[in-house]
């Protein structure tokens, strides 16, 4: 057996790989949520332009109410 000492009984570094594998796991998780993020942000954008396209149209095509004219004082 061998004698433990402070240099033997505790490692100085992770093992070799081990934090760029975490490192790519991470990234790969943030970067596919950006993407979904992207997405339904592109998605949202065109169907808010929708709407306010047919928002105006259908304000351009409602006809006018005439306006009530003040009333007078006798």
């Amino acid at each position: 057996m061998t004698t433990v000492t402070k240099d033997n009984m505790f490692r100085s570094k992770p093992p070799a790989g081990t934090k760029k594998a975490a490192d790519r796991g991470a990234h790969s998780i943030v970067d596919d949520e950006v993407a979904l993020r992207d997405a339904k942000t592109a998605r949202l954008r065109l169907a808010r332009l929708a709407k306010e396209a047919a928002d105006k149209e259908a304000a351009i095509t409602a006809p006018v109410a005439p306006r009530a004219g003040r009333k007078r004082a006798p």
